[in-house]
């Protein structure tokens, strides 16, 4: 899964993120030692918002986004780019 794939990139915590032309506030936080984590973004013009739990699971992971329907979940996090704290 792309998405279980891509989040292992990203930082941990609290971060800038620009994707899909906006500026976003990210936060990537780890549970459960690691078996499951969620991700919450809000675009900083108050125009979006992703949330999603990823649970990494033997039988692979599964990804399930929080009221919102998955493809928009893949494309943000496909999107996404860390922007460097200046």
């Amino acid at each position: 899964m792309a998405v279980a794939e891509r989040l292992l990139t990203l930082p941990l915590g609290t971060f800038r993120g620009r994707a899909l032309g906006r500026d976003w506030l990210v936060t990537r936080a780890l549970h459960a030692g690691g078996a499951s984590e969620k991700l919450v973004a809000r675009a900083l013009d108050g125009s979006d918002y992703v949330s999603m739990n990823l649970y990494r699971l033997a039988a692979g992971p599964r990804l399930k986004p929080c009221e919102m329907p998955a493809a928009k979940v893949a494309d943000f996090v496909a999107a996404l780019e860390v922007v460097a704290e200046e």
